[in-house]
């Protein structure tokens, strides 16, 4: 990335600093489309909640190169990065790390020494996360949302950015430990991959078979990451909008104003974090386009993954076979934009 691109992403200029973002995000999807076929979707809500400081839950079946789209995301933004494979018999001090104790060879005195564990690097990859026990799980939850972890009495920061990028399997459920609704909560974006089309599908095939093998070039690194979630935070957003958001989620809740097929279909709505990260999500989707304010079509290009797994459905959706994302969906087109409507 060029030194005047990096001025500008840094110019106290708020219109400039945005065309700068804007600039940014299509470099990094140029960078990752040497290594990834197709998943645009999915590469911008991964952007966008890296972008918001958020953290995602990737889910999707075996084989659709989850980990390869996240270690390539990282390898984009120049950051440090961490795979933790999950597995039945990890340890929380296999995540955070853990005290050793350690002789000084001059004095002879032994003390205790920390040693940091694989969750101190800016992105973290928790590969099949639902593959460990709860407690290993919740290691991660002080980290994700305080950025620190504590061991022996002892806090330590961890670098930032940071990010925890999360995958699991949907349909391989034994042996598994589903994650308990306190740490999905915890994750901005639930974002699902699907099969790729034929063409795509081709397409990597005559990638991955061959000897050509291309790698992403770095475009921006932590202090650019930094400055992209501060302009984040920074995005005007007007009263009619965040209270076009509110009304999407307050109606996922049960009461005598929520849709009935809410009431039909529903046993939990999504909860005010969920109102947040709606509205932080937004403020990163008009960033990255080039807009200056915060939309209604900016909400639902971000309602699916922040909301996805913040509802939970009752026997009669799962009997009448219907998801999340078509709750969603229905949610959509019955809320009006305009409160007066």
């Amino acid at each position: 990335m060029s030194s005047e691109f990096l001025t500008d992403l840094h110019c106290t200029d708020s219109i400039k600093a945005a065309a700068a973002v804007h600039e940014t995000a299509n470099a990094i999807r140029q960078q990752i489309s040497k290594v990834i076929v197709g998943q645009d979707a999915i590469l911008d809500q991964i952007l966008l909640s890296m972008f918001c400081g958020g953290h995602t839950l990737v889910e999707g079946v075996p084989g659709l190169a989850k980990t390869l789209i996240i270690s390539t995301v990282a390898k984009t933004l120049s950051l440090g990065f961490s795979r933790i494979q999950f597995t039945p018999d990890l340890m929380p001090s296999d995540v955070t790390g853990s005290e050793v104790i350690q002789e000084d060879k001059q004095t002879g005195m032994r003390n205790l020494h920390f040693v940091k564990g694989p969750v101190f690097a800016n992105v973290i990859l928790a590969d099949e996360i639902n593959r460990t026990p709860p407690k290993t799980q919740a290691a991660l939850l002080e980290a994700m949302q305080e950025g620190q972890v504590t061991v022996g009495g002892y806090t330590h920061a961890l670098p930032k950015p940071f990010f925890v990028l999360a995958t699991q399997n949907p349909i391989e459920q034994e042996g598994t430990y589903p994650l308990p609704e306190a740490q999905l909560d915890r994750f901005m974006f639930l974002v699902r991959i699907g099969y790729p089309t034929e063409n795509q599908e081709l397409e990597i095939v005559k990638r991955t078979t061959s000897g050509l093998q291309s790698e992403p070039t770095p475009v921006i690194g932590a202090p650019e990451c930094l400055r992209i979630q501060q302009l984040v935070r920074d995005i005007p957003v007007a009263d009619h909008v965040v209270q076009y958001a509110l009304r999407l989620v307050r109606s996922t809740r049960l009461d005598e104003r929520s849709p009935k097929f809410i009431r039909d279909y529903v046993s939990w709505g999504a909860g005010p974090r969920a109102s947040q990260f709606l509205i932080l999500a937004a403020k990163a989707k008009a960033l990255i386009s080039g807009d200056h304010h915060v939309m209604p079509h900016h909400l639902h290009a971000v309602v699916l993954p922040v909301m996805r797994h913040r509802i939970m459905l009752n026997f009669n959706a799962q009997a009448d076979g219907i998801d999340t994302d078509r709750l969603v969906g229905d949610l959509i087109k019955n809320t009006p934009i305009d409160s007066a409507a």
